[in-house]
């Protein structure tokens, strides 16, 4: 059983719909004191609506991660009503889909200042808190696409994805003398609202593509997060957890 993280302070960037919004409520569900962002007013306010309904205790902000004065702020309103910051789950991501001959240098610059430029950001106004805490812990959603496969029309989303990689491995090396980890889940397909949008036979394709026959669910990513967050994961750093139902395994579709 895991070290309980009662009363930790935990922020959760896109926490208001999909992987975000799981991860809050396995956190909450623990005793976590958390704090989760969104882009929306709307979202975050239904996503709050939820969360203190099943009596968690969660707060959320209106932020935007790829605004370094936003995640300074954030951080900040965090330490001050938290008492600190413990573990930071940087989630929040976006996922447009364009060809690469259609891609505009706006459509590539949007992708990777959230999802790139906006893990730094919120990694960077965080530390200062982090710093202090008993030991910080820093979990990054990353994907399978990108750092292990590909995706037509994710080109500008893959990069993203790996860059987070690339940045997690030196973030750990710098940090490890600060007691703070820093490590990623990669999700494969999971059953999140944009892909319940796109139809039963449009699951039923995907799940067939994955060795256990289904899609993974909010939960099994935010199960993930919750080891590499307790205490008893310290001595892990740099590394990722893959959580795809096996995706990534067979040569072909026929194994």
């Amino acid at each position: 059983m895991l070290t309980s993280i009662k009363c930790k302070s935990v922020v959760v960037t896109g926490g208001s719909s999909g992987i975000g919004l799981g991860i809050a409520k396995v956190f909450g569900k623990q005793g976590a004191k958390v704090t989760i962002t969104s882009r929306s007013q709307k979202k975050l306010d239904s996503a709050l609506n939820q969360l203190i309904g099943l009596g968690y205790d969660v707060s959320g902000i209106v932020a935007d991660v790829s605004n370094l004065g936003e995640m300074n702020k954030l951080m900040e309103h965090v330490n001050a009503s938290q008492g600190g910051i413990d573990i930071l789950c940087c989630n929040a991501g976006i996922f447009p889909s364009i060809a690469i001959e259609s891609m505009s240098e706006s459509n590539w610059d949007e992708v990777l200042s959230t999802n790139a430029k906006g893990t730094f950001f919120c990694v960077k106004a965080a530390l200062p808190y982090l710093k202090h805490a008993e030991y910080g812990r820093i979990i990054l959603t990353s994907s399978i696409t990108g750092p292990v496969t590909g995706y037509a029309g994710w080109s500008h989303y893959a990069a993203s994805k790996a860059a987070q990689l690339g940045f997690m491995r030196s973030a750990a090396l710098e940090l490890a003398k600060d007691h703070i980890t820093v490590n990623a889940v990669l999700p494969g397909n999971i059953l999140t609202e944009g892909l319940e949008g796109m139809g039963e036979q449009y699951i039923a394709n995907m799940a067939a593509s994955i060795p256990l026959k289904k899609l993974g669910s909010v939960d099994d990513i935010a199960y993930a997060a919750l080891f590499l967050s307790s205490k008893e994961a310290g001595y892990i750093t740099g590394q990722t957890i893959i959580v795809d139902g096996g995706q990534i395994l067979p040569e072909s579709l026929t194994t």
